[in-house]
């Protein structure tokens, strides 16, 4: 039994720590009162049913704790999960949070093993490791869905290390031993290759995303059936029927961000697709809003600011970049979204009763179609055509 801690407790940071929980001794550090306060009473400060489980049904050796030395003094594996924001002023990262763990760490442990989780620009590791040359650092990314967070650990689509030493090879196997799944590819390659993958494959899922929204927008102004085309291209069996149910466009916390970071990266590299990924995006929110205006509603509703079901998260989402563009032609906006506690989202009043939010709104937009709304099917505008996220 190994002693691991994990900084931070959003989805990545919790699904590592109950994934190694099971087998070995797990304590997370994090600095929110709140969430280290509920996690005490051992429950989810995310929405995470299988999170949820282990808190609750599973047997696991699992601490949690707002201080450092506490976290950091004797463990031997140190999980970094601490969010990494875009800055767009300066098109990179954040990565303020990593240097000041890695900076803690200098201090009060330097003998543990470092993993960064959390997601950062191509070349970071080596400048971390220059910086702090009596750290051991290595980037391992992460492929994580959100609501899904701890399942996609349990069972990983591969495990990749940024390190093809000793101890990259030790990393691999104590992530191979926690999971589930039978031959899981341990891929060890160099850290910048390593910080690459998860930025490409971001980006990829990005693109696809585009793709088949901007194949809808198509369909939608020449009369034509989508769901038809999609289906007919999709068993082509090198494109798939997967990821291909046309949005208001890609959000969450990792896509947007992601994207924006590979482009920055492209400083000097000849590219037009990462920037077309991007502007994609932003051109199908613009489609969306037209054709809601088009209708020429006084309220609009929005059913839901989350991303997918299963999951609590609505940052960056895309039908707040659909809202802002409503409310800049002076449409009354009003927001049905049972995870906020507050009156007012971004200055639209947030009804908490469903029935009178499907009276008070002209039309209601969401993201996905959902039985709640059936009752009121000639209200609902949205261009779900799978019934599946």
């Amino acid at each position: 039994m190994s002693k691991i801690t994990v900084v931070g407790t959003g989805y990545v940071g919790l699904s590592n720590a109950m994934l190694f929980a099971v087998k070995h001794q797990v304590t997370a550090l994090d600095i929110d009162e709140n969430r280290v306060r509920l996690l005490r009473k051992l429950e989810s400060p995310i929405q995470d049913e299988i999170i949820e489980q282990y808190l609750l049904k599973k047997e696991i050796h699992f601490n949690v704790t707002l201080d450092k030395a506490e976290a950091y003094l004797g463990a031997e594996y140190i999980i970094i999960a601490t969010p990494t924001n875009y800055d767009e002023k300066t098109n990179y990262f954040d990565t303020s949070s990593i240097e000041q763990v890695l900076n803690d760490l200098n201090e009060i442990n330097s003998n543990a093993i470092v993993i960064i989780k959390s997601t950062i620009p191509v070349g970071f590791t080596a400048k971390m490791q220059n910086l702090f040359p009596n750290l051991k650092i290595v980037f391992s990314p992460e492929f994580l869905r959100e609501g899904k967070a701890l399942f996609d650990n349990l069972y990983p689509s591969r495990i990749v290390v940024g390190d093809k030493s000793e101890i990259g090879t030790k990393i691999g196997q104590l992530f191979q031993s926690a999971c589930l799944k039978d031959d899981v590819a341990v891929l060890l390659m160099d850290a910048t290759e390593a910080e690459a993958v998860k930025l490409f494959s971001n980006t990829y899922l990005a693109m696809r995303v585009a793709y088949f929204n901007e194949l809808d927008s198509y369909c939608a102004l020449r009369g034509l059936n989508a769901k038809d085309i999609i289906q007919a291209v999709g068993l082509d069996p090198r494109i798939g029927t997967h990821y291909n149910n046309p949005s208001f466009g890609y959000g969450g916390y990792c896509l947007p961000k992601d994207t924006k970071q590979l482009l920055a990266n492209y400083q000097d590299v000849p590219q037009s697709l990462i920037s077309a990924i991007i502007q994609s995006n932003t051109t199908r929110k613009d489609f969306i809003a037209e054709q809601i205006i088009a209708r020429q509603p006084k309220t609009v509703g929005i059913y839901r600011l989350v991303m997918k079901a299963g999951s609590d998260n609505f940052r960056q989402s895309a039908i707040q970049g659909v809202m802002k563009r409503l409310k800049a032609k002076g449409i009354q906006v009003i927001v049905y979204e049972p995870n906020l506690t507050e009156s007012t989202f971004f200055y639209s009043q947030v009804v908490s009763d469903l029935t009178e939010f499907k009276q008070q709104a002209d039309i209601i937009v969401t993201n996905r179609m959902v039985a709640d709304l059936e009752d009121v099917l000639e209200k609902v505008f949205t261009r779900d055509l799978f019934g599946a996220d």
